[in-house]
């Protein structure tokens, strides 16, 4: 008998795991859309506030809520798929546990195993509850014959219902599909067709489909035929990257577009779960629903200015503030929005922050030494081109375009029915659909840095130069600082594809990575897919490259055009978003006006005052960085691999990020770079790799968030 027990004891086994997890507790876009219907003390009072309201309580995770199933990685059942063992429930809420972030929670759960099922490698999770919450990892403990396996999650957990299979998770082992263990083959395939869309159905919050289709949801003409867009993607007059499908109903007046709607995203690529990475669509959501109908109508009534009077009525948006009526104010002062975005100091004034042009001196920006620096080291980097010959001549083909020597004619824009940034900005409503022209010309690998810059005919290749290329403009600190980060990034990339890539061969014939490249170029890019300069991602070298460049493009290249929109263009006179009349001619009142007051006739010709606050108010929320933005050469969990060499390559290229930090710091203090800083004493930071919150001027994340 006592042989027997201990047999017993030696098959069966308790594996212990803690689930860390986070309940739904983020500000929901319904909730913001809820103030159109009631007023906004009433969801303020409720608890309305970027956390976010607590919905379930943490028992209610207990009991058989949620349900959890370890996957064998080792053994097969008789299908040959991997054996699956019994519903396991979450026990007791753990309280101290030194790793975790804030809002997170977590869970202790024991597994009922025995050896007949081997090492697990993947698990099933259940949710019975009707409010779903955000799953951050399942880490397992004294795995007999292994140790600790760790599920690095990040994904969002609906209501079992929603889903044709339960949802699976894979430990965090990298393997080719050549070469996963032969039990979880199935399961990976399966968890692949469950993304795939198929060209049907409307998408809801729950889905993770990633499908394609045409931009045919920018215009709304049932509301009005002048908000009528054409449809961008799938004609040679306007090619366009695919958006992500929706499946959204036809409008009645035109069948071919789709009615304007929530923007689907498979949730778990949306912001983060909790911070104020949230805030921003938020934020520019609350800015279109409930803050610009609020200063528009202090304008319409004439209780506001529309025009400013001179250069120091701008400045007063940041000084002064600019007074609005008590009702305004106690309309939108409420608003996460507001209370993020404006100092209001308990009076009736709204105060933008100082952006950083006018904040060492009021005046440089005007120079003409300045304006010629902001060229090369402003927000638009990118699009100086080098001089090939002069005087230069237009390829635009006069029989279409008039003669190309004749003065430009004036178009009048029709500015209404317009999104906010058609409203913002000089091209209107033709915004969108002049980046279809654009597109038209796009080049893939044009966009690898070093190709860019020699393109653009600003560099030339030089073996004996840093970085293989010498600079036509040696202080030019986009190109400068961001080869530096270029190299590093695609070192990175060699040694990490070179873990699991050791030749061509296994390039060509992993067929997940073929696929995937197939479906980016045919599918993502199908207007432009029989182009004969994509990639055939046949070799290492063609892989590393395509990597880069989209690393480069979602990180460094979007950080330099983006977070310094407000630093110099939060300031209207250094950078107006239009201008509303040509420059006067000799003989005209308006030349007579520009002689005699050459402030009043600038700021009569640039943004109006209304239109300001619309541009101040976005380009402020796109500029800031979230409390919880993951940098280049960061990963928000530390055991995102469990392979040793990829954590060591990784964080090699971590630490040659803060050494490019230390000397693009110490270039910024060379006086001989007058690029760098300019009259305005404004050091070029754009491209430091690190940030801290909010308007800091610098700072790489990883990838786009808005």
């Amino acid at each position: 008998m006592f042989g027997s027990v201990t047999g017993m004891l030696q098959k069966g086994h308790k594996i212990r795991g803690t689930v860390v997890l986070m309940q739904k507790n983020v500000l929901d876009y319904n909730t913001v859309a809820d103030l159109t219907k009631g007023n906004v003390t009433g969801i303020i009072g409720s608890g309305l506030n970027v956390v976010g309201s607590t919905l379930d309580s943490l028992t209610a995770f207990l009991g058989r809520s949620v349900a959890l199933q370890l996957i064998s990685a080792t053994n097969s059942d008789a299908s040959g798929k991997g054996k699956v063992g019994k519903d396991t429930f979450l026990e007791g809420i753990i309280t101290s546990l030194p790793t975790l972030g804030a809002g997170e929670s977590a869970f202790n759960i024991h597994f009922e195993w025995d050896d007949s099922m081997g090492i697990p490698g993947a698990f099933y999770i259940k949710n019975y509850m009707q409010v779903e919450f955000f799953l951050k990892s399942l880490t397992l403990e004294d795995v007999p014959n292994h140790g600790t396996i760790r599920f690095v999650c990040n994904s969002w957990v609906y209501n079992n219902k929603l889903y044709k299979t339960p949802r699976i998770f894979f430990a965090n082992h990298s393997y080719l599909p050549s070469k996963t263990p032969a039990p979880l083959a199935h399961y990976r395939e399966e968890e692949l067709k469950n993304l795939r869309g198929d060209g049907t159905g409307e998408r809801k919050e729950y889905d993770r489909i990633y499908d394609y289709d045409v931009y045919n949801d920018l215009g709304n003409p049932d509301l009005n035929q002048n908000l009528a867009r054409p449809i961008l993607g799938g004609s040679s007059t306007h090619p366009y990257p695919r958006r992500g499908r929706t499946g959204r109903y036809p409008t009645r007046k035109d069948t071919n577009c789709e009615k304007p709607g929530e923007i689907y995203v498979p949730r778990d690529e949306k912001f983060g779960h909790l911070k104020s990475s949230d805030f921003l669509i938020y934020g520019i959501k609350s800015l279109s629903q409930f803050v610009l109908p609020a200063f528009q109508s202090a304008f319409d009534y004439n209780l506001t200015p529309n025009e400013f009077h001179s250069f120091q009525d701008v400045r007063d948006l940041y000084e002064g503030g600019i007074k609005l009526p008590t009702d305004v104010i106690s309309t939108i002062s409420p608003l996460p929005v507001i209370k993020e975005l404006f100092r209001t100091d308990g009076e009736q004034v709204l105060k933008f922050p100082t952006p950083l042009v006018i904040r060492v001196s009021k005046s440089a920006w005007m120079t003409d030494e300045e304006f010629t620096r902001e060229m090369i080291a402003g927000v638009n980097p990118c699009v100086i081109r080098g001089l090939q010959e002069f005087p230069p001549k237009s390829n635009l083909d006069p029989a279409i375009y008039g003669d190309q020597t004749s003065k430009i004619t004036a178009d009048v824009l029709d500015l209404d029915g317009c999104t906010v940034d058609e409203k913002s900005f000089l091209p209107s409503k033709y915004s969108v659909e002049m980046s279809s022209a654009v597109y038209k010309n796009w080049v893939f690998t044009d966009q690898a840095l070093p190709e860019d810059l020699i393109r653009r005919g600003v560099a030339i290749k030089d073996p004996s130069a840093p970085h293989g290329l010498r600079l036509l403009i040696e202080d030019y600190p986009y190109a400068v600082d961001g080869l530096q980060i270029w190299d590093v990034t695609k070192t990175w990339v060699q040694e990490y594809v070179s873990l699991y890539y050791a030749k061509d061969d296994d390039v060509k014939n992993d067929s997940e990575l073929q696929n995937w490249w197939k479906e980016a170029v045919e599918k993502g890019h199908e207007d432009l897919k029989d182009k004969p300069w994509w990639p055939k991602l046949q070799t290492l070298e063609e892989l590393v490259e395509i990597c880069t460049i989209i690393i480069w493009t979602a990180s460094a290249l979007h950080a330099a055009v983006n977070f310094g929109q407000y630093p110099y263009g939060g300031f209207i006179l250094n950078r107006p978003t239009s201008s509303r009349r040509l420059l006067p001619e000799q003989g005209t009142a308006e030349y007579e006006e520009m002689v005699k007051s050459h402030q009043k006739a600038y700021l009569r010709t640039i943004t109006s005052k209304f239109q300001t606050l619309i541009d101040l108010s976005v380009i402020e929320i796109l500029s800031r960085h979230a409390s919880d933005e993951v940098y280049l050469g960061q990963r928000e969990n530390p055991h995102w691999t469990s392979d040793s060499k990829a954590l060591q390559a990784f964080q090699k290229f971590g630490n040659k990020l803060k050494e490019i930090e230390e000397k693009l710091a110490s270039k910024n203090n060379d006086a001989s770079l007058a690029n760098r800083v300019g009259p305005v004493q404004m050091p070029y930071t754009l491209l430091h790799p690190t940030s801290g919150e909010g308007l800091t001027f610098r700072g790489i994340p990883n990838s786009i968030s808005i």
